[in-house]
């Protein structure tokens, strides 16, 4: 499994949602503060009943809620993990922003490249960040999305390209680091790729995809039981993630080649 998978990032609700907050407190009106407190409410209700979120976004959507209603309906069916249908309605919300003059254009396109990626729909994927990235060039977490999309498809020198830029707007971004490193052993210089990795999990001990990444590396120069260490601390600290599925993989395949 890719390290690209593995570092599969947390869809950016909250961010947003902050943003969408900000824009009614700013109004100020008694009308406002209830549709914050209505998006809130949603958005809440996405992570623990979906459908029911769904249904509630689409009637207050009916009823005037605008564009932080189409928002979370979208988000729930995120959450239901429905990211074809998901993603489409987040490229129209964008669109519609756009022309409304919204400064929420980009966040909502990276949503929507996000959605296209879990949906596997790679090329559509790609086109959404690079479209975000026309407005916003300097858009880390665009930069980030569209080098996962890149790495999918095993363009490892254009997902190098875009973390090597994200990473000299923010050199302590330990997820491009690992994705970069991960490029770099992809592009087949394991000393940079190690360098990249040892920076991320000095920045962040327990970064487990850096651990993954890490061990791989270590596995690679013949250094079998740094490379277990790393993995068996990955099922130690998160058992069930999918970090550790793929640090339990490869203990496997270690064990074979170790017992053969």
């Amino acid at each position: 499994m890719s390290i690209f998978k593995v570092m599969n990032r947390i869809f950016r609700i909250c961010l947003l949602s902050i943003v969408f907050g900000a824009s009614h407190i700013a109004l100020g009106s008694a009308q406002d503060r209830d549709e914050q407190a209505e998006y809130k409410s949603c958005l809440t209700l996405t992570t623990r009943e979906p459908e029911m979120a769904f249904e509630s976004a689409l009637a207050w959507r009916d009823k005037g809620g605008g564009f932080p209603a189409r928002h979370c309906a979208a988000l729930a069916l995120m959450e239901m993990k429905k990211y074809h249908i998901a993603a489409p309605r987040l490229e129209e919300l964008a669109e519609d922003l756009r022309e409304s003059g919204s400064p929420l254009v980009v966040a909502v396109l990276g949503q929507a490249a996000n959605a296209w990626l879990l949906a596997e729909n790679l090329q559509r994927a790609q086109a959404v960040a690079s479209a975000g990235l026309e407005f916003e060039p300097d858009n880390i977490e665009l930069r980030i999305d569209r080098a996962r999309v890149f790495a999918q498809t095993n363009n490892f020198k254009a997902a190098f390209d875009d973390l090597d830029y994200a990473l000299k707007l923010d050199p302590t971004r330990t997820d491009a680091l690992v994705f970069r490193g991960a490029a770099w052993r992809q592009l087949g210089n394991n000393e940079r790729a190690l360098e990249d990795i040892e920076l991320a999990l000095s920045l962040t001990p327990d970064l487990l995809s850096g651990l993954v990444e890490r061990g791989i590396l270590f596995r690679l120069s013949g250094k079998d039981n740094l490379a277990r260490a790393d993995w068996l601390k990955v099922l130690n600290l998160s058992p069930y993630s999918t970090a550790a599925e793929t640090a339990r993989i490869n203990l496997e395949k270690l064990d074979v080649n170790t017992n053969n």
